[in-house]
């Protein structure tokens, strides 16, 4: 294949092989042919995500599913990755750029059930799956009878371990299950994100390339991107960054553009659920919070607002403020006992 003539040579995207994975680089792939004029094949991926069958809570979900992917990138096996963005560990390797974060999906997570019974009335010793340190969490406060255990496996295993009767319950990510199409008559608890807020990033797409891409791959990836869930997840990942070097326990932040504000939810859980730390803060997106190329408080040297440095610099205050109110010490109890 000669990537000299651009007008035709294909833009190698590289995937996962989960279905969910190849469903939601098809919808990226399907935008950028429109955009670029330029066929899109996906190049399958093994991550050690997918090999390793151990606790998501034990080999740690951050960046196990990213690594082989961007290895593949920077020896050029691929031009560009999709991946979940709440997927992704915060620091992008050197040489690497998110290039674009398409429109969000929705942010919820769903509890799946075979009769409809809501998460906080199932019965006492109930069966609920999730291998989430977070949505563990979140369970024993949503229902503290029920027993958590701690599952892997795709959307559908974890569907079918209900529909036999095998679990009562799982928690899945909205996005995820509209992104497969998913058609199943078991059903859907949709839980709402002001008490069940959600990872950062969750339901949120991330197109990464190299630095030194094509202008023009360069140039069509930017017209996928949505500023106002980019502004979003830069806040939400800000929080997940500082809060990283200070605190290990299970936290969730959803944060949303509405007009001129940004207003952020989040929560950092003690292991068992039972405390946890929460702030709703909003802030303005005018003077430090500049748009889009505007001049004033934001502007730095470089010419021009940097609305998503000012993004981040926002999260971190968050996480600042979550640690000031003892976020660090939510996991000192269990790591102390063991």
């Amino acid at each position: 294949m000669s990537t000299q003539s651009h007008t035709a040579a294909p833009i190698r995207l590289g995937t996962r092989r989960s279905a969910l994975a190849q469903a939601q680089s098809g919808h990226v792939a399907a935008a950028l042919e429109k955009i670029s004029g330029r066929p899109v094949e996906l190049v399958p991926i093994t991550s050690e995500g997918d090999t390793n069958r151990a606790s998501l809570s034990e080999i740690g979900g951050q960046g196990i599913f990213a690594t082989r992917l961007r290895e593949a990138l920077l020896a050029g096996e691929c031009d560009i990755l999709v991946h979940s963005l709440k997927d992704l560990p915060t620091t992008i390797p050197e040489g690497l750029v998110i290039a674009a974060t398409p429109v969000r999906e929705d942010a919820r997570d769903v509890a799946i059930t075979r009769g409809g019974t809501p998460l906080h009335e199932l019965r006492t010793g109930s069966k609920v799956g999730t291998g989430s340190p977070r949505r563990i969490a979140q369970v024993h406060r949503r229902a503290p009878h029920a027993e958590v255990v701690d599952i892997r496996g795709n959307v559908d295993s974890r569907l079918q371990r209900v529909a036999s009767g095998e679990l009562d319950a799982v928690i899945l990510a909205a996005a995820g299950l509209s992104r497969l199409g998913t058609d199943s008559p078991l059903r859907r608890e949709e839980l709402g994100l002001s008490e069940w807020p959600t990872a950062p990033g969750q339901g949120s797409l991330a197109v990464e390339t190299r630095s030194d891409a094509p202008a023009e791959l360069l140039a069509a990836l930017a017209e996928l991107d949505d500023h106002d869930t980019r502004l979003a997840i830069t806040v939400e990942r800000g929080i997940l960054e500082g809060l990283d070097s200070g605190c290990q326990a299970p936290m969730a932040a959803h944060a949303v553009v509405d007009g001129d504000e940004i207003r952020v939810r989040t929560v950092v859980y003690s292991t068992d659920g039972g405390r946890r730390i929460g702030l709703d803060v909003t802030e303005t997106l005018n003077g430090e919070y500049i748009r889009r190329n505007g001049s004033g408080n934001g502007a730095d040297a470089a010419g021009g607002a940097d609305p998503m440095r000012t993004a981040r610099e926002f999260g971190l205050s968050v996480a600042h403020r979550l640690l000031e109110q003892g976020a660090a010490d939510l996991v000192s109890r269990e790591h102390s006992s063991s």
